[in-house]
């Protein structure tokens, strides 16, 4: 199937020179970018007969899928279930585990299924699911069903509290924590080997693990180590606070990366969750290894980690780390929309640091695609609009309020637009949302059952809003 978009108002390529195309039209060959360039361009090149669809892109504008670089897919039912006054500690131990180890099969297929809708109406194409609280195939078939692309994995940990807090149970004790690191190891090669690959290669399966204290030294140096050997990636929670930083200062005598570059446990095929509490140093050790780092501005400003203040995100940039954009759980950051995320990042560290040069509007559009995929070793096939890669691409409508007037797309999309002026969302060559809903679920049916669940998961889970924990000494 060749279909032509043409006459767009622009093409945002994303390419190694950032092009935009004026008058662009875009030839897709089944799941395929075939050719790109202006209008006449490929008027020139192929003739009207050998297409099977013509698409008039006037008013119309492009660019590539986004890429999340961290979700909690399996979090998504929690939505505004949780106070925002809380730290990233607390917030974990005595909110989402409580919430986590009330979230059934039935509840995480519908909550992946959700977060998909969610993340496809805001033009995300691809994702990395930090995982499953249940079985990884939970998450590979409701993602199959949807058609996105995406990696997920076992949610895994090896080193459980010596008490555990009011609402964490047994089972989702004995299901996360693993008696020792070679257990956890085990199942999480088993993992990969039966859901990497899946659905055709859109969906991949990684050696993730929770990170921080819930995990031994060992398992996060040998997930890592795992993984190369498998081919994969891993990723995990580190240096997520300056909470954590401190506790780790105290008990081991350095801050998280310094103890995990200690062991030898960087390298290209480890993501980073968050990364806030990084020194200058570290963020040398990380261009060092080409270990790839996910930023959450959004969770960054909700749990208040400090990335405006001790953040070292420009200098990773300038050091050469390649830095994605993630929005991470709903309850943590509050949505799954990465528009919202790219207008943060563009212009938290201008204004934290009295510099208008900061990040800026064409980074920001690259960290949420070519530099997202280039973290999930992705980017031979998405992140750009090119020639030989995957169509997987969003279109904008430029009649929306939000675009009129504009003159500079790059402007316009960073900083005027948001997810209100996308019509369609594709991946593989396929609008998956279009006409105002995603076209693979049934949105009405699931959004009752999902709020029907939600409210059955916060009872059985006991959460109570204005009278849970406020502070934490788990792990000190």
């Amino acid at each position: 199937m060749r279909t032509l978009i043409e006459h767009l108002d622009f093409a945002c390529t994303v390419n190694g020179s950032d092009e935009v195309i004026k008058d662009a039209a875009v030839l897709i060959e089944d799941q395929w970018i075939a050719d790109i360039g202006s209008t006449t361009e490929l008027h020139k090149r192929h003739t009207r007969g050998t297409i099977d669809k013509i698409i008039d892109g006037t008013l119309i504008g492009i660019c590539p899928g986004f890429v999340d670089t961290h979700v909690h897919l399996s979090e998504t039912l929690s939505r505004a279930a949780f106070p925002d006054h809380l730290n990233t500690r607390t917030w974990v131990f005595h909110w989402a585990k409580p919430f986590y180890a009330h979230v059934n099969e039935e509840d995480e297929y519908i909550s992946v299924l959700l977060g998909a809708t969610e993340m496809l109406r805001a033009g995300t194409t691809c994702f990395l699911d930090m995982g499953a609280q249940n079985d990884p195939g939970v998450t590979v078939r409701a993602i199959e069903q949807v058609g996105m692309r995406g990696i997920t994995g076992r949610h895994a940990a090896d080193n459980p509290p010596e008490q555990l807090p009011k609402g964490w149970s047994e089972e989702m004790v004995a299901h996360h924590f693993f008696p020792d690191t070679q257990t956890a190891l085990r199942e999480l090669e088993d993992c990969v080997r039966r859901w990497d690959g899946s659905a055709g290669g859109r969906i991949r399966c990684w050696v993730n693990i929770e990170g921080k204290e819930p995990c031994s030294l060992e398992l996060h140096v040998g997930a890592r180590a795992l993984a190369e050997k498998l081919g994969v990636g891993t990723t995990y929670h580190l240096a997520t606070s300056i909470e954590e930083a401190d506790v780790c200062q105290r008990k081991h005598g350095c801050w998280p990366l310094t103890r995990i570059a200690n062991a030898g446990g960087l390298g290209s095929n480890l993501v980073i969750a968050h990364g806030a509490a990084i020194s200058d140093d570290e963020v040398a050790l990380l261009a060092r290894h080409d270990t790839r780092v996910a930023f959450c501005p959004g969770t960054s400003l909700k749990l208040g980690k400090g990335a405006t203040c001790i953040g070292k995100y420009p200098e990773m940039i300038d050091a050469g780390v390649t830095v994605g954009l993630g929005t991470d759980g709903v309850s943590a950051s509050g949505n799954l929309n990465l528009m919202r995320q790219m207008y943060a990042v563009a212009g938290l560290f201008k204004d934290a640091r009295n510099d208008p040069t900061a990040i800026g509007a064409r980074q920001a559009l690259r960290m949420a695609t070519i530099d997202g995929a280039r973290a999930l070793d992705w980017d031979r096939e998405i992140g750009s609009l090119e020639v030989g890669k995957r169509a997987d691409f969003i279109l904008f409508d430029l009649d929306h309020v939000e675009w009129t007037p504009y003159t500079d797309p790059l402007q316009a999309l960073v900083w005027s637009a948001t997810s209100a002026s996308i019509i369609e969302t594709w991946v593989d060559g396929q609008a998956l949302y279009r006409e105002g809903r995603v076209q693979t679920v049934d949105e009405t049916a699931l959004k009752q059952e999902a709020r029907e669940r939600a409210a059955a998961i916060v009872e059985r889970a006991g959460l109570e809003f204005d009278h849970g924990p406020s502070s934490t000494s788990l792990y000190d």
